[in-house]
């Protein structure tokens, strides 16, 4: 073995500093290795206390400059989840290379009752970014974060996701207290609909009981201010303000040229996916969910479907965008490829069908933005 003179940086985990953060609402807990002492230390910070996070990786990154004659890289890692996002872009700043796993994608032991605490998860992680800096294949996934201004742009197709869905809400909770009584539900989305509600009576001739028709009443002004902001985001165009925004719009313009392919779609498949430089189309399918996931094991093999293991938004809509591109392009290559095998077939057949449309569709859609390739058929303006 070749050994490192003074003042030299050694290759291999001795010439970096790993810290491992397991993040928590009450506190973090900071495993750390450093190559000064070849030993693993363990420090608790107040939950947020990211001033001092940066002054114990300073301390040690001191210490270490004295005694090794040179300044170690910094690595840390943390899971995906609580503190995330703002967390990173706080390390990534202050130089400090930043990993966030997956939680899903660690390994853990399978015993009835393993033992479970925050030295042994911190010891963990450290033991998996060491592991993942060898080169070690597939022993963590990385989430790629996303930067300040792209996380900004999807904010609007994810508020107006929850703002339709607290529509539906109201409306079908309206339309159940009235049908309680057995009277019409009517359009609950008109702003007079108090007085049509008024004016109805039941089976006996009477009208809804008054605690009934508070609460309809209630229902009904939540269900108007949710309509309001609804209008409100929809006409609101916010201008891009950096590179990234601008680079996002233009791809929600491009898909606007696709014949049924809508804003909204449009918009939540690019902020929630297509924004991302992926490297290949088994990047895309798995993180749309739409990868499928084989169960091989000696003479044991059968599918269990897709893995659902990617952005559950982003799935919704690219499988609701592959029922309107059946009906909107029905003369381009991916339509006929689903007719073809879909004549004939059952209900199921044609679900299972779908998925497997809504795959190819996204990695075609993903080729048209980053390559300018035109999906095989397709009308675009």
């Amino acid at each position: 073995m070749q050994a490192s003179t003074p003042g030299t940086p050694t290759t291999g985990h001795y010439g970096r500093i790993f810290v491992a953060i397991e993040l928590s609402q009450r506190s973090w807990f900071v495993t750390l290795y450093s190559p000064d002492r070849d030993r693993i230390s363990r420090h608790r910070l107040d939950a947020g206390d990211h001033a001092d996070l940066l002054r114990l990786i300073a301390e040690v990154r001191g210490r270490a400059e004295r005694k090794l004659g040179y300044a170690p890289e910094v690595v840390s890692c943390f899971e995906a989840g609580y503190d995330g996002v703002w967390l990173h872009h706080l390390l990534t700043a202050a130089g400090i290379t930043s990993f966030v796993f997956d939680p899903a994608s660690i390994a853990v032991e399978q015993r009835s009752r393993r033992a479970k605490s925050d030295r042994i998860d911190g010891d963990q992680l450290l033991r998996t970014l060491m592991a993942y800096l060898r080169g070690e294949p597939r022993v963590v996934r990385i989430v790629r974060v996303a930067s300040v201004e792209q996380e900004d742009e999807r904010r609007a197709s994810r508020e107006r996701h929850r703002l339709v869905k607290e529509q539906t809400s109201h409306i079908n909770r309206i339309k159940a207290l009235l049908r309680l009584k057995g009277l019409p539900a009517g359009n609950p989305k008109r702003r007079d609909y108090l007085k049509f509600v008024e004016r109805q009576r039941d089976w006996k001739g009477d009208p809804l009981p008054p605690h009934a028709l508070a609460e309809v009443a209630r229902e009904h002004a939540r269900l108007m201010q949710v309509r309001d902001q609804l209008e409100a985001l929809e006409k609101a165009r916010p201008v891009p303000a950096s590179p990234a925004a601008a680079e996002m719009a233009r791809r929600r313009e491009l898909l606007l040229r696709a014949k049924g392919i809508g804003a909204v779609f449009a918009a939540q498949l690019v902020n929630e996916a297509l924004y991302k430089d992926f490297r290949n189309q088994r990047q895309v399918g798995a993180y749309f969910g739409l990868a499928p996931s084989p169960w091989r094991s000696g003479s044991i093999e059968r599918e269990q479907g897709i893995s659902k293991a990617g952005n559950p938004l982003a799935r919704e809509s690219a499988i609701e965008m592959a029922w309107l591109w059946i009906q909107h392009q029905p003369d381009s290559a991916l339509t006929r490829w689903f007719k073809e095998r879909t004549a004939n077939a059952s209900k199921r057949i044609r679900r299972i069908a779908i998925v497997a449309l809504a795959r190819k569709l996204v990695v075609a859609l993903w080729r048209y933005l980053t390559t300018g390739l035109v999906p095989e058929g397709a009308v675009i303006a």
